[in-house]
């Protein structure tokens, strides 16, 4: 029986990204083959945990590395790893007022929700987030004036989810963090470069394993080894409910490497894939269509679609036999896009089609 079928589950088409809500990536035949070897076989998974981290360090140049089962995972670990500093004791009484120094500072345009709040992942970590700046503005001054004798870290998010306006750069914050003698975690999670916040000084960098990487659900922090075994710790305490899986693990070290051997696909190769989708869009009356970049800069290629009536088609599109999902963040301005990195040209030939279905009732 097909599995759709077999779960009453409808069929997707992607055009969103890679967003969790849909599964986030496809995964290559390479990754699940990897995938079936951990889950087929047993390892002393302390030991997994420390060589695997060792081996993708050694691929990006860090010092150090740990696989976890999400980005979001990657943000408390690290966190309550820097609030610990090593202690037995935090590890197993995180939360314990023996242990004061719990304050990280976070540009205000950065406690964004990205599918959970920021300020929540902190909240696990046992952190006590400190806004610096304005919703709408954050300067190196912002930063270094939130800075007490109670602070721990400060969190950069780099997302298009973030304020992008009038934000410090991420080497100011860096610059900030170590005149202070304080660690820069970094939030990449959909970033696809795995060395270049490193290279800028990035004390820890989260990624999510499944976005830019296409690995499992998963994510991994590169950094210094002394946060990498800080965090590594927080396995025996609160990461023990954000445990990932020994195929998962391996799943992901894979995909890394695969993924830096490969590269993920190019600007130019999205614009070349989007130019026929958008001619044929252009030919639907009611759409006005062009190809945009990504808001945040990132080398990320789309379909922009405006139409009077971009929320009522966004409803009609995910509610059709087939769920057709969109970039829905500029509805509201009359602008749906559509992400082609995991949609194929029958599928974009099925888009054009239910586009013109919907626009023929305006």
């Amino acid at each position: 029986m097909d599995l759709y079928e077999k779960y009453q589950l409808k069929h997707v088409i992607n055009a969103d990204g890679k967003m969790t809500i849909l599964g986030v990536s496809k995964v290559s035949d390479q990754v699940v083959a990897a995938q079936k070897i951990g889950g087929q076989n047993f390892f002393e998974i302390a030991d997994l945990v420390v060589q695997t981290g060792h081996y993708v360090a050694k691929l990006v140049g860090a010092e150090d590395a740990l696989i976890v089962n999400s980005a979001s995972a990657g943000i408390v670990q690290v966190l309550a790893g820097i609030i610990g500093q090593g202690s037995g004791y935090h590890v197993y009484h995180p939360y314990t007022n023996r242990i004061t120094k719990r304050e990280v500072i976070l540009p205000m345009g950065h406690d964004v929700d990205y599918g959970a709040p920021v300020d929540v992942m902190l909240g696990l970590a046992g952190a006590k987030m400190v806004p610096a700046g304005y919703a709408n503005s954050c300067t190196a001054a912002h930063l270094a004036m939130q800075i007490t004798p109670q602070t721990a870290a400060i969190l950069y998010i780099k997302s298009h989810h973030t304020v992008q306006k009038s934000m410090l750069s991420i080497p100011a914050a860096i610059a900030v963090a170590h005149e202070h003698q304080l660690p820069l975690v970094l939030d990449a999670a959909a970033e696809s470069d795995l060395t270049k916040y490193l290279k800028m000084g990035a004390d820890a960098v989260i990624y999510s394993g499944a976005k830019a990487i296409e690995g499992p659900a998963s994510g991994v922090v590169f950094g210094q080894a002394k946060l990498i075994q800080w965090a590594r710790l927080q396995s025996k305490g609160i990461g023990r409910a954000m445990k990932i899986g020994k195929e998962n693990i391996i799943g992901l070290t894979a995909a890394i490497e695969q993924y830096l051997a490969e590269g993920p696909e190019t600007g130019a190769a999205m614009i070349a894939r989007l130019k026929p989708f958008v001619a044929e869009l252009q030919t639907i009356p009611g759409l006005a269509v062009s190809i945009v970049q990504d808001g945040a800069g990132r080398e990320i290629y789309r379909a922009s679609v405006k139409t009077a009536h971009a929320i009522e088609v966004c409803d009609q599109l995910r509610q059709g036999s087939i769920a057709i999902y969109a970039r829905e963040y500029r509805v509201n301005e009359g602008v749906i896009e559509f992400d082609i990195r995991a949609v194929n040209q029958a599928e974009m030939a099925q888009i054009v089609t239910r586009l013109r279905e919907i626009m023929e009732a305006y």
